[in-house]
Parts: structure tokens; C-alpha cells; sequence
């Protein structure tokens, strides 16, 4: 049986003769150059939101006591937690970019996606106490200062807005920006809310508008937060890429790699919602060269389906884990 023994990235063993050098460094410098780009310029994103968030969050909470406005407390007691999530969502880059070790063979990227189940599950936390504290606000409302609250909620707004355009030029596909960008949103919405209730009370004085858009503003959180949960939760749980069809691309290789009879035992998953990789096991015809026909393999895993690093292991007649003969 010939097989690729460890099938390091070709950065690890540059002389490795089972490798298209030329294509493969090609296609990781132009990718890695792109990836470095586009990671500094999200982890700068997330530490502009964070100052913005963290800034004005003090300025809202004493707005919020002073006025007795639910809104503006759900607000600011939201982009605390935000501004402690966008922190550590920046720390999530920051590691990202350290190389992997010894213990750690794979890097920091997955950090950001521990990061970004993480702030959804804090989003559900913040939620529910918004939701219980306007249940209780709805059934005995308090007197809301209504100008102030407008004022403070105007403000608010545009701080949101800001960090929020900040935010949504960075790599969308990304878990980590996702989770920030949610976070952002939010607050948004927060402010939305605080500044519709404003409004009402100063044209009306019906104070229950108060708890009543908070707990909107709850409710909308609770969607977008499983959102990010369980595509976080899937990304951990190494779950085939939505995009990906693990099948289909065993039969595409298949169907387009000479002398490969059949694919199976294929794994696939991402190591953080952008970077994909696989495992497979590739039933060669007989007298087919293994070096060449991983090679293949390699490329158009890497070239067609996004999958930029694969192992594989060529095998001849019999499926060399011995849980089931495939004989050819």
C-alpha cells in the first residue's frame, strides 16, 4: 500500500516530491497575503467598535439611572457586555496570528470561533434579563424622564451607527466578525428602542412603551444570538462547511481525478468558517502512481471546493483501517 504518511502543508516540507511546488506555493502566498490583509484590517474593525461601545456605555448607564429608563439601562448594561466581548474578540485575532506549537498543531484560529459561541451565549444572557426586568417594569411602570432619555438615546445611536459602519466593511464569513457585528447590532437596535420609547413618553407620558420595546429589542436578540450559536457550535463540532456537499465532492474527485477508483472515509470541516480542510482515504487503480494521483487530489480539492489543506491516503484493492474491504 503506498500512502502520504503525514501530508504536512507544503510550508512545512517545501521538498516534498509529492507536491506541485509551483502551483501550491503560488496559490498559498497570493492566499496567505489576502488573509493576512483582511485579518489585521478586522482585528483594527474590532478594536475601533470597542472603544466607540466601551465609550459611550458609562455616559448611557448613568443616563439610564438618572432618567429611570429600562431602555437605556437594557442599552447600556448591553454594550458593557459588548464592549468586554469586542475586547476579547480583538485578543481572538491577536492570537490568531501567533503560530501553531507543538501542542497546538493547528494554530489560534479556532479561538475566534470559541469566542464567537461564547458572546451568543451571553447575547441569550443579556436577553433574558431584559425580559424578566420589563415584565416587571410592565406591570408596575415607573416615571421615565422622556427628554433627557431622547437626548441620551440620540447619542447612543449614532455612537452605534458608527461602530456598526466600523464593523460592516470586515470579512462577513467570518465567525469572530459575525459575533462582534451581532453585538453592534444590537446596541443598535437598543437605541432604536430607547429612542421610539423617548418619544412616545414625551408626546403621550405612556410609560409601559418603555419595557415593552426592550423586550422587542430581547426578542430580536434571541434570533440573531442562535444564529451565531449554532453556526459557531457546528464550526467546533467539525460539521461539514454549509457550503460543501462532503459526497458530492467524493464523487467529483472520482469523476475527475484519473486512476481513482473511490473515495471514502472523507471527512470535512473548517478550523474556523473560512479555512477548510479534509481527510480521505483514495482507492487507486492498479499501477496508478500515488504521488501523482494525491497530487491531483490536492489540487482540485484546493482549486474547486475551497478545501486548502487535505490528507490522503492512497490505498490499492483494500481499505488499509481493515473495518471493511473494498476490493476493486
Amino acid at each position: 500500500m503506498a500512502h502520504d504518511h503525514h501530508d504536512h502543508d507544503p510550508h512545512d516540507h517545501p521538498d516534498h516530491a509529492g507536491h506541485d511546488h509551483a502551483g501550491h506555493f503560488a496559490h498559498d502566498h497570493a492566499h496567505g497575503a489576502g488573509h493576512d490583509h483582511t485579518h489585521g484590517a478586522d482585528k483594527t474593525r474590532v478594536l475601533i467598535a470597542a472603544l466607540l461601545t466601551g465609550g459611550f456605555m458609562i455616559a448611557e448607564a448613568v443616563g439610564g439611572v438618572l432618567t429611570g429608563s429600562l431602555a437605556l439601562l437594557a442599552d447600556a448594561g448591553h454594550m458593557l457586555t459588548d464592549s468586554v466581548s469586542l475586547v476579547l474578540a480583538w485578543y481572538a485575532f491577536s492570537l490568531a496570528g501567533r503560530k501553531a506549537t507543538g501542542r497546538l498543531t493547528y494554530g489560534f484560529d479556532r479561538v475566534k470561533t470559541l469566542v464567537a459561541y461564547s458572546n451568543g451565549l451571553t447575547i441569550f444572557g443579556i436577553g433574558l434579563w431584559i425580559v424578566v426586568e420589563a415584565a416587571h417594569r410592565f406591570a408596575d411602570p415607573q416615571p421615565v424622564a422622556g427628554a433627557p432619555m431622547l437626548a441620551i438615546a440620540g447619542v447612543g445611536l449614532a455612537v452605534n451607527i458608527a461602530a456598526f459602519l466600523v464593523l460592516h466593511g470586515g470579512d462577513r464569513e467570518n465567525l469572530n466578525m459575525r459575533g462582534a457585528l451581532l453585538h453592534v447590532a444590537g446596541d443598535l437596535l437598543g437605541s432604536v428602542a430607547a429612542l421610539a420609547a423617548a418619544l412616545v413618553i414625551i408626546l403621550t407620558g405612556w410609560y409601559p412603551i418603555d419595557p415593552i420595546l426592550s423586550a422587542l429589542v430581547a426578542v430580536i436578540l434571541f434570533r440573531s444570538a442562535w444564529s451565531l450559536v449554532r453556526d459557531a457550535g457546528h464550526v467546533l463540532l467539525e460539521g461539514v462547511p454549509a457550503r460543501l456537499d462532503r459526497d458530492a465532492v467524493a464523487r467529483d474527485i472520482e469523476a475527475s481525478v484519473p486512476h481513482v477508483v473511490e473515495v471514502h472515509h472523507m471527512h470535512v470541516w473548517s478550523l474556523d468558517g473560512t479555512r477548510n480542510m479534509a481527510t480521505l482515504h483514495a482507492c487507486l487503480s492498479d499501477g496508478a502512481n500515488a504521488t501523482t494521483a494525491i497530487t491531483a487530489i490536492k489540487q482540485r480539492l484546493a482549486t474547486r471546493h475551497g478545501i486548502g489543506h487535505a490528507t490522503v491516503e492512497a490505498e490499492y484493492g483494500v481499505c488499509a483501517d481493515g473495518e471493511a474491504a473494498h476490493q476493486h
